[in-house]
């Protein structure tokens, strides 16, 4: 997923090591909500009486009105790898320009009813944890407690020189106050992909780290950028604690979501996705729900809860 920001909020994976080939495509039929209906039922079938670990990607958010990266109808952009953000002064401030816009999108989102459907999952305890690719800190704000944010968090950022950690409601406090330009009538346009063009992003003003005077940077993992090691093997406890996988929202098309995914099946765990769309993994699954993911989260939450109350 991406943001108006432009940021890579999917990342890469923490090596380069090439995956499974792409896979087919979601099953046909003539009758969508009959197959849909199928497929949940065949889901439940798999996941009944599991311990699930879930992995979600930028599907999952779009309810709450985070665009998706790679949705249907979305201009695909290249976005700005990490490397040039250190590199170049000028695109670090381009940067941070459409960053500060698009955060408060993400500040002004609110969990949707898949969030609280993963969140209820867990309560109940079939979901032992969420691994998430989204940095919307949205499983968080539904009541998840056991997420590990493999690509970070636009709630935070860092100084890239002494490792200081910044609340970013507080940096944008400050880069409101600095630019106040930014609200005038014309300074910004939103394009008809929801991205954003400011007039004059020379004129932005970019703080410095207050502690070293070093580079800022969100605590999100750009495309270029390592997975953290750490994050990964926390990522990685949580599918090998589980009996099954959860994907949901992911189009499974960086390798941190397929290595995980790699994990799982080693394992002998079943994989169940949902996921508007084709995955790079479909084939790989026992159940692929091609819908929505808000709509058959509540669906799978509802039945497998009410299946856990029975056997417990």
């Amino acid at each position: 997923m991406a943001t108006s920001d432009g940021t890579a909020t999917d990342g890469t994976a923490t090596d380069g090591t090439a995956t499974d080939a792409t896979d087919g495509t979601a099953t046909d039929a003539t009758d969508a909500t009959d197959a849909t209906v199928t497929d949940v039922d065949r889901a439940v079938a798999v996941l009944r009486g599991k311990r699930i670990a879930v992995l979600t990607g930028a599907g999952v958010s779009t309810d709450s009105g985070i665009p998706d990266y790679r949705g249907a109808g979305r201009v695909v952009r290249k976005p700005m790898t990490f490397q040039e953000f250190l590199a170049d002064p000028a695109k670090r401030q381009r940067y941070w320009a459409g960053s500060h816009l698009g955060w408060r999108t993400f500040a002004a989102a609110r969990p949707n009813d898949g969030h609280r459907a993963l969140a209820a999952l867990e309560s109940a305890g079939v979901v032992s944890g969420i691994v998430t690719q989204n940095v919307d800190g949205l499983h968080l704000r539904a009541g998840s407690r056991r997420v590990v944010e493999i690509h970070g968090s636009m709630d935070r950022a860092v100084c890239l020189t002494c490792g200081q950690v910044f609340s970013r409601a507080d940096l944008a406090a400050v880069l409101d106050r600095e630019n106040p330009w930014i609200d005038e009538p014309g300074s910004v346009q939103l394009q008809p992909d929801g991205d954003v063009e400011i007039s004059d992003v020379q004129r932005f003003r970019v703080p410095d780290c207050t502690v070293c005077g070093g580079v800022l940077k969100p605590d999100v993992v750009f495309f270029g950028e390592f997975v953290p090691a750490e994050k990964f093997r926390e990522a990685v406890s949580i599918v090998a604690e589980a009996d099954a996988l959860l994907v949901v929202g992911s189009s499974l098309t960086v390798n941190s979501g397929v290595r995980l995914l790699d994990h799982a099946t080693r394992r002998k765990h079943p994989v169940v996705i949902v996921n508007r769309g084709v995955t790079r993994s479909d084939r790989r699954a026992a159940v692929k729900i091609d819908a929505g993911t808000t709509e058959t989260l509540v669906e799978l939450a509802a039945r497998l809860s009410a299946s856990a109350m029975i056997d417990g």
